[in-house]
């Protein structure tokens, strides 16, 4: 029962609607019926992997919201909320509902928003009479808590997409909430909260065919209902279970200062200015998976109404949860899919070990922190970045074209707008990263379709004059005759065996299914190139680290919670390229003694204080021989002057060439 967990602050697994028998009720409080005559449509479009970490990131967020939230309770009071509009100073106000007040509970169900039939005793629900507000104690389990469950009449408009509305009114004891009963109604005597019940959710159909014979999986009525609906249906969706808590809270708030997003909560009496109790509808463990779709199949809806008292710091928590972020200009199609990522976060929280829990979070900042620092390192190291010898261009290049399959293909497939973004992002950076690896200019004189500078690449000189270009061309042949027989083969099977919208929509899907299949092959090229090279010097380590150890915490992430498989083994792999990165470091070490262009070594002086130039294998690609290094002063009690100075040291040899 969600409410008895609510007020214990015990949380159980999570289990389907739809998982137990007729009438049983399940450990979040959900009845176990059937499973509807409707069904969602069976081919979704593919989605990305997604990152692990991005499930505990909304947790995060939300921490944030309410330590802001509390900062706001823990500031004295603003000088400015202190006097009225008139310059007359501000009374805190108090709850119109004092400690251990007995009222009663009306819940009344209807068709209506505005509800004003309470002599219809086919829309009363349940009435609870003699409770006692902020009684913890009280109830079958002795929590404060008390339940009512009833099937519920579906009326022919709520079958046809209509809306029911939840009303409920607590009123003091031997009052009535009919404001016609002029003996027993009383305004300061009566609070109430009214809500929709029931939930409208956008169901998407896609239109996929296997291209080649023109049949499909789908669902015929789901197709016909595509056909006279639009590709966007929608339909209303009912859980059974929904939890009315009131605050118990006697805190004198004061007119206009309540802070956000509690002030939308807090209701003042226009004339005592004292403020009502707070009634808060608690649906937030109710998941997403357990709605089903109202429709003319159903005789009947279950519904359990559960009340409990709820601290005022656990408000603030569910408050915060359900307040809206500022994108509202979005739109509506955002906080659907954030409600589908909630869900992930709500069953990690109800099914996972506390400890693992905690080590999660934990990991998870830490994850983003290094891939804050990974994305500021590999900024430095190209904007930085002089010399190109060692660097793998065409790498730079096919990373451009892997991001823009990535964009096309979320773009299609109608991705939330937050990851579009994000995505898009990444693409200007990629296209910046050309600048950086090659000379572009604007050529006026020949014009794009007469309007438009062409645009012309030419690679930089320390790219072609250095042997790093024949490498890098060599390793694309060689990489060549592993990618497109492989290409080749993924587009054959994705044409044979999978759905899709059009011939547009296959290019993509098998490029991007490819690129995240193979993809990680791409990183060979810069593996090839140390090789050829016999050195490691010129690779931006930082970053390079940033993002191991990022890996390695998907590789935590990707073991413990549900993943699928091919990311699980798209993580394996990265870390099989790093650690030949790494065993190419550990071959190729530095040599110490290598004299730079600057006559200079990492060696220690002698004792005579001369540095002498030692000829050595570079570790890293010179395209200049290094200058004679001047003599070095002699150290203080070396020799004398009647001793005869030693010659100074020859110039270095030349470098050994590939």
């Amino acid at each position: 029962m969600a409410a008895a967990q609510e007020a214990d602050g015990a949380g159980s697994a999570v289990v389907a609607a739809g998982g137990g028998g007729s009438g049983q009720v399940t450990s979040n409080g959900s009845i176990g019926r059937d499973a509807p005559a409707e069904t969602q449509p069976q081919n979704p479009p593919p989605q990305p992997a997604p990152n692990a970490w991005q499930i505990i990131k909304g947790v995060l967020f939300r921490i944030f919201i309410i330590w802001a939230i509390s900062s706001w309770f823990r500031r004295g009071p603003a000088p400015q909320d202190q006097a009225g509009p008139g310059g007359a100073p501000r009374v805190a106000s108090r709850n119109l509902f004092p400690k251990d007040t007995l009222m009663n509970l009306h819940v009344y169900i209807s068709e209506h928003e505005h509800f004003t039939d309470f002599n219809a005793t086919s829309a009363l629900f349940w009435e609870q009479h003699d409770l006692v507000y902020g009684d913890w104690t009280s109830g079958e389990n002795s929590d404060g808590c008390y339940e009512h469950f009833a099937e519920l009449d579906i009326p022919q408009s709520v079958q046809q997409n209509g809306s029911m509305y939840i009303h409920v009114y607590f009123t003091k004891s031997g009052f009535h909430p009919d404001p016609r009963q002029k003996a027993l109604y009383r305004r300061l005597a009566t609070v109430h909260m009214s809500r929709m019940i029931n939930k409208y959710k956008r169901r998407r159909f896609q239109k996929t065919k296997n291209l080649l014979t023109g049949e499909t999986e789908a669902d015929p009525e789901m197709i016909k209902r595509a056909e006279d609906y639009g590709p966007v249906e929608v339909i209303s969706h009912w859980h059974p279970n929904i939890t009315i808590n009131i605050v118990d809270d006697h805190t004198p708030w004061v007119k206009g200062s309540v802070p956000p997003p509690l002030d939308q909560y807090v209701k003042f009496d226009a004339v005592s200015g004292d403020y009502y109790p707070i009634i808060y509808f608690n649906d937030y463990w109710n998941l997403q998976k357990d709605y089903y779709p109202i429709n003319e199949s159903l005789a009947s809806l279950p519904l359990r109404v559960s009340f409990c008292p709820l601290s005022l710091w656990r408000w603030q928590l569910y408050a915060a949860q359900s307040t809206k972020s500022p994108w509202n200009f979005l739109g509506d199609e955002l906080y659907e899919q954030s409600d589908e990522e909630q869900d992930s976060v709500k069953v990690a929280l109800l099914e996972t070990n506390p400890y693992l829990l905690a080590l999660t979070i934990i990991v998870s900042i830490v994850h983003s922190v290094f891939e804050f620092l990974a994305f500021k390192n590999d900024i430095q190291f190209w904007n930085s970045r002089q010399s190109l010898e060692g660097l793998s261009v065409r790498s730079v290049f096919f990373g451009v074209f892997q991001s823009f399959v990535v964009l096309l293909y979320i773009l299609d497939n109608e991705t939330n707008f937050v990851v579009q973004v994000s995505v898009f992002i990444g693409v200007l950076i990629d296209l910046w990263k050309i600048t950086k690896v090659m000379d572009v200019r604007l050529d006026r004189e020949h014009k794009v379709a007469g309007l438009f500078p062409r645009p012309t690449f030419k690679d930089k000189s320390t790219y072609v004059e250095s042997s790093t270009k024949v490498y890098d061309d060599m390793a694309f042949r060689y990489l060549s005759w592993i990618l497109f027989p492989l290409l080749g083969c993924y587009a054959v099977y994705s044409l044979l065996y999978l759905e899709h919208k059009g011939w547009y929509s296959w290019v993509l899907s098998m490029l991007y299914g490819f690129l995240l299949t193979f993809g990680f092959i791409t990183m060979t090229p810069q593996l090839f190139i140390n090789y050829k090279l016999k050195s490691v010097a010129h690779l931006p380590w930082r970053m390079l680290t940033y993002k191991a150890l990022n890996t390695f915490i998907d590789d935590l992430f990707a073991f413990v919670i549900k993943m699928p498989v091919m990311y699980r083994i798209g993580c394996l792999r990265d870390d099989v390229v790093f650690f030949i990165y790494l065993y190419q470091r550990w071959i190729y070490r530095v040599d110490p003694t290598r004299v730079n262009e600057f006559g200079m070594s990492g060696e220690a002086p002698t004792a005579a204080g001369v540095l002498p130039a030692v000829p050595a294998t570079p570790t890293a690609p010179a395209t200049e021989e290094a200058p004679t290094p001047l003599p070095a002063k002699p150290s203080q009690g070396a020799s004398s002057a009647s001793e005869p100075q030693e010659a100074p040291p020859k110039p270095a040899e030349d470098k050994k060439r590939d």
